[in-house]
């Protein structure tokens, strides 16, 4: 599907209870739902987005009609110190959209979309005024092999066939039923599918922390705060911050 014929709609993307915005051009979609006041929920997608932001600040621009980037803005009825789990939430949501359109979508601690080992896409959450929160999820779409060069590693993309509109109402729909588990029950409620679906499940990673250091252990689940639990030669270890750098069997 080219470009021309696949074009957002907000009119395509039917999402009950949520306004719908589409937007040609913008710096990220966050940025522009981080600017409501959230009276309602409110998804905002684009064509073109020229500073968006992976996490710890990273740039992730993404070329007109070369991907899918959008924004829930919607308040969380959990207390705020619960919030740092919703990039699991939004992933769990986000892979059993993907599943259902048959790719085999798994997730990489805390918030990459994985497919066959190479990253589909990403999420970042943040938050305001205690417990209003921007989800925000980009998916790559057409191959680009210059940000594949920019990146060093192998991408993966969604199969073409299904019009983006689509992709973006069936991850909305997901999502939104996600959050309204999460906001019944907390994270438990998603904790065991989450597990189910990582993709480095049982495997020797290396994370590399906030503070810089690395630390290397065998993949365990998720606590019940949502960090990587990590079995290190001295122990059980919770992992709060942090990237995973390098996986391999165990």
């Amino acid at each position: 599907m080219d470009h021309a014929s696949d074009r957002l709609d907000a009119a395509a993307i039917v999402l009950p209870g949520v306004e719908v915005r589409v937007v040609e051009r913008c710096t990220s979609t966050n940025d522009l739902a981080l600017r409501g006041r959230f009276p309602s929920p409110v998804l905002i997608a684009a064509e073109e987005q020229t500073a968006g932001r992976g996490r710890r600040g990273r740039r992730w621009h993404s070329a007109p009609g070369a991907g899918i980037t959008f924004s829930l803005g919607r308040r969380i009825n959990r207390p705020a110190r619960e919030l740092a789990a919703l990039s699991l939430v939004a992933g769990v949501a986000t892979a059993r959209a993907l599943r259902a359109l048959g790719m085999d979508a798994r997730l990489k601690w805390p918030n990459d979309l994985i497919v066959d080992g190479a990253k589909l896409g990403g999420i970042l959450v943040e938050t305001r005024n205690g417990n209003h929160a921007v989800i925000g999820i980009g998916l790559n779409c057409r191959r680009d092999p210059a940000l594949e060069n920019k990146v060093r590693r192998k991408l993966a993309y969604l199969n073409n066939s299904v019009a983006r509109n689509e992709v973006i109402q069936r991850v909305g729909r997901a999502l939104l039923e996600a959050l309204e588990q999460f906001e019944k029950h907390g994270l438990e409620a998603l904790r065991a599918e989450w597990e189910a679906m990582h993709a480095h499940a049982g495997q020797k990673l290396r994370v590399r922390l906030a503070d810089g250091r690395t630390l290397s252990g065998v993949a365990g689940g998720l606590g019940a705060d949502g960090s990587l639990q990590l079995h290190t030669r001295q122990g059980l270890r919770a992992v709060r911050s942090g990237r995973v750098v390098s996986a391999r069997a165990a």
